[in-house]
């Protein structure tokens, strides 16, 4: 009977890690998917793994107020800083939209249920199809195993110093996004700086008829080709904050 006790203990707790996980990272958040299937997700996952992880050295599997919050803590810090990606490729779309003229078009978020940029959201899905495509989901469920050796059951304490790391690397998101943009914004522009200079030569070109669609049809152009450099530089990202999180619920004096 202790050891059923001690089964469904660390099930419960390695449920809610998981839940955590799957609420905020890239895919497993996704309305797409149906709430019941995450829903058998998380607990077959959990009930798998339990009697592995009630077993590691130092693991308590007790229940109570602070070992559910710290598990939980562990899960959020994971789909947080994992759900800077989706926050970059919607940053990046938004730029791209912008340049394309397609600011005014919006469609409705599922993620979010808010209303986003047409290019956000065509970023976004083809940044979950690389996610898809390259395994990282699975990189990221054994990562979320490996916490559980780094911080067994019942040891994390979400300290000030981790919620402020993921705060200042939500900063990066900027960047990243006009990395991620960077030739289609480059290419727009010399469009823009080119028809410019054509309407100084001759007054009577219709530079504001030749702007957008030029700069639409170039820009596509580049993107299509940019995407054959999007693999690499998800998987750089989504890695560097892979090891972020890694690092959050390992430093040390988290754990206790």
């Amino acid at each position: 009977m202790t050891d059923w006790t001690t089964f469904l203990s660390g099930m419960t707790l390695a449920l809610v890690r998981v839940s955590g996980v799957v609420m905020f990272a890239p895919f497993f958040s996704s309305t797409a998917l149906p709430i019941r299937t995450k829903a058998v997700f998380v607990g077959a996952v959990a009930f798998l793994i339990a009697p592995v992880v009630a077993g590691l050295p130092q693991a308590k599997t007790e229940l109570g107020f602070a070992a559910l919050l710290g598990e939980l803590a562990v899960g959020l810090v994971y789909g947080l800083t994992l759900a800077l990606l989706s926050e970059m490729l919607l940053f990046a779309g938004q730029i791209v939209g912008l340049q394309f003229s397609f600011s005014l078009v919006n469609l409705m978020d599922p993620t979010s249920n808010t209303q986003t940029p047409l290019m956000g959201e065509l970023f976004q899905v083809m940044g979950t199809l690389v996610v898809i495509a390259a395994g990282l989901d699975r990189i990221l469920l054994a990562s979320l195993m490996r916490s559980f050796h780094a911080v067994p059951l019942g040891h994390f304490v979400l300290l000030q110093e981790s919620a402020a790391a993921i705060i200042r690397a939500a900063a990066g998101i900027f960047l990243a996004g006009v990395e991620l943009a960077a030739p289609v914004l480059a290419a727009t522009m010399l469009v823009e700086i080119a028809i410019s200079l054509m309407g100084k030569l001759s007054p009577q070109l219709p530079v504001m008829n030749l702007t957008v669609p030029i700069k639409t049809i170039t820009g596509l152009a580049i993107l299509t080709g940019s995407l054959a450099l999007w693999p690499r530089f998800i998987e750089a990202r989504f890695a560097g904050l892979l090891d972020l999180a890694e690092r959050l619920i390992a430093a040390p004096g988290v754990g206790a």
